[in-house]
């Protein structure tokens, strides 16, 4: 539902502006395939000494073992190879505008409606009110996806207002992606993180990468 209501939401928002969406088919199947064979060889990777004696478990993704920034780091050069073909009359940072809110909105949405779905979705240990139950751990757990959920739901509400100011091109995206880098970086650390597990710090680096990203988008709008 997620994926449908991102993808739907994506093509609007570039149809509004003229830009011919015929093939955008071919842009959502590219990055959603190698976003997810990206996420799934980094979670492998990290977590090597528990598949590496299991080669039937290496595709078994309903156990759970999906890494959000090993999907990102595969599809993003995949999205600019197929952004380049399809659309080459755009900008990176004008085509970036109209697709990542629609991003953020799909994450918002995913992360609000799946969490107790999830294998090990919850973070570290708590007695609050709040805390919920999560497959495959132990008791109440600090309720990450519905934090993750309002997160994603704010900034995305944070860069369509922006966009009403009509700021120059790579501005919107690059906000978005320097502070969606940011916090979930913070929340890897203080909510999810096991400090010596080399996948948690792969998601605190690669956040902090994001956002250095995002950044140089930003200061790049500004120049132009």
């Amino acid at each position: 539902m997620a994926g449908t209501a991102s993808y739907y939401y994506a093509k609007k928002r570039f149809e509004r502006v003229g830009v011919p969406t015929h093939q955008f088919w071919i842009f959502a199947t590219g990055i959603i395939t190698f976003g997810l064979v990206g996420a799934r060889l980094a979670h492998l990777a990290t977590n090597w000494s528990l598949y590496r004696h299991s080669p039937g478990q290496w595709l078994a993704v309903w156990n759970g073992g999906l890494a959000s920034f090993g999907g990102i780091a595969l599809a993003l050069p995949v999205g600019v190879f197929l952004k380049r073909r399809l659309w080459p009359q755009l900008s990176l940072a004008t085509f970036l505008d109209r697709l990542v809110p629609a991003l953020l909105l799909g994450w918002a949405i995913g992360r609000a409606l799946g969490p107790q779905f999830m294998y090990a979705g919850g973070g570290h240990p708590t007695h609050q009110w709040f805390g919920l139950y999560y497959q495959g751990q132990i008791g109440k757990r600090v309720p990450v996806p519905l934090i993750q959920a309002l997160e994603d739901g704010f900034l995305w509400l944070s860069a369509i207002t922006l966009e009403k100011r009509r700021p120059r091109p790579g501005l919107v995206s690059g906000t978005a992606i320097l502070l969606w880098g940011l916090v979930r970086s913070l929340d890897e650390y203080f909510l999810l993180g096991q400090h010596s597990h080399s996948g948690s710090l792969g998601v605190q680096i690669g956040g902090v990468a994001l956002s250095a990203m995002g950044a140089t988008l930003v200061v790049r709008s500004m120049k132009n």
